[in-house]
């Protein structure tokens, strides 16, 4: 069941162009402390941008906290990190063993949220990594920025998003250092109501929430009556999900899906376009998205539930990752998100057609199916989730 906290502002922000300047604002802004995870903080023009930030709000006496994961952001701590370290910033890594050749099951469970708290007045949630959307790569290739979202909060949510960091702050150092405490406390009064809108933080762990993300997708999902607008980087759902969505959709319900279009990693690509055939036979609309690299978890229902964070709809995001989501009951900012995916689905994307799936080559039809194998082997090495992803 969500638990849905009232008396918010949430304000939809889309692509870095809307992320970092706001994040960047409450960095500046902050009297007392900021924590900070994410996935990939890049040494580029946004990681410096963001690390001068951080470093500033050190050297002003700010308690500041930032956790990486140890495979996103596995060049961090000797350089960045280092940097902020010197600084006066307390810096932790996430799983940080990667570099050792020896295989373990547990460095497929990553951190993979997106998170920032400043004061326990402002947090931030979403998919957008400290990372320039104008990466070199895209840049060459003439491709425009990554296609994400992230939302700013403020009000009573904020205390449970800082709460739920500083549990894994205190359990990364403790792991690492062998001593509960580890470095100074700030104190922030709670925050105080800011709006009229209720929302609810979804967390998936390897304990208490395994499945609390995709839970509720799926009761979103069952509840639905007119308008499912799904749009997710990496769309691989084990057959429950699928089948909810096919169940709905046999019921009348508008379903549409925006996926990755452009290839960006091979397995996953194929893995996905799996499978179409039955979710468009079954009369789901599905578009990929080609006018840059999707990176958007997000999804809209019946114009009033919404959601925006960092869990793809795929086995290693509802199985293995740290992932965070927010979901918003407000109509007014569903709509914002609705005509936003709408644009995209509009300007930069290309539908699926049935028809076109079952022209599919022999090899293309033996490349996704064995892409699908290899996904679910990789889950089941990992020893989760196995029945999930069955056929």
């Amino acid at each position: 069941m969500t638990a849905f906290i009232s008396g918010n502002r949430v304000r939809l922000l889309e692509n870095g162009a809307d992320f970092f300047p706001a994040l960047l604002a409450a960095i500046e802004g902050a009297e007392r402390e900021i924590h900070l995870e994410t996935y990939i903080f890049a040494d580029d023009e946004v990681g410096r941008s963001v690390a001068a930030a951080l470093a500033r709000a050190a050297q002003r006496g700010v308690t500041v906290r930032v956790l990486v994961d140890g495979f996103g952001a596995r060049d961090f701590t000797a350089g960045l990190g280092a940097m902020l370290r010197a600084d006066g910033v307390e810096v932790a890594v996430y799983r940080p063993e990667v570099a050792r050749l020896r295989f373990r099951r547990h460095r497929l469970r990553r951190l993979h949220r997106k998170l920032a708290v400043m004061d326990n007045e402002i947090a931030f949630i979403g998919g957008i990594n400290i990372v320039d959307d104008w990466d070199n790569l895209h840049q060459a290739a003439q491709v425009p920025p990554r296609f994400d979202y992230a939302a700013m909060v403020e009000g009573p949510m904020v205390a449970q998003v800082r709460q739920t960091m500083a549990h894994l702050w205190h359990l990364v150092r403790w792991s690492q250092l062998r001593r509960r405490g580890a470095g100074r406390e700030s104190h922030c009064p709670l925050p105080q109501p800011a709006g009229q809108t209720a929302c609810a933080l979804l967390i998936r762990d390897n304990l208490r929430h395994r499945r609390d993300i995709e839970d509720a997708y799926l009761a979103a999902i069952n509840g639905a009556e007119r308008d499912i607008l799904i749009a997710n980087a990496y769309f691989l759902p084990g057959r429950r999900f699928r089948q909810t969505l096919m169940d709905a959709a046999s019921r009348g319900v508008r379903v549409t899906l925006l996926v990755q279009g452009r290839v960006e990693y091979l397995l996953q690509h194929y893995a996905t376009r799996s499978l179409y055939r039955r979710l468009l036979a079954a009369g789901i609309r599905i578009h990929e998205y080609q006018r840059s690299f999707l990176h958007a978890k997000v999804a809209v229902v019946d114009g009033h539930w919404a959601t925006v964070g960092s869990s793809n709809i795929d086995p290693f995001s509802l199985l293995l990752a740290r992932e965070a989501n927010l979901v918003v009951e407000d109509r007014t900012f569903a709509a914002l998100m609705t005509a936003s995916l709408e644009r995209a689905v509009a300007d930069g994307a290309q539908p699926v057609l049935l028809e076109d799936m079952k022209r599919q080559s022999r090899w293309e039809r033996w490349a996704s199916a064995l892409a699908y194998f290899l996904v679910r082997l990789a889950v089941g090495v990992s020893r989760y989730g196995g029945a999930e992803y069955r056929e």
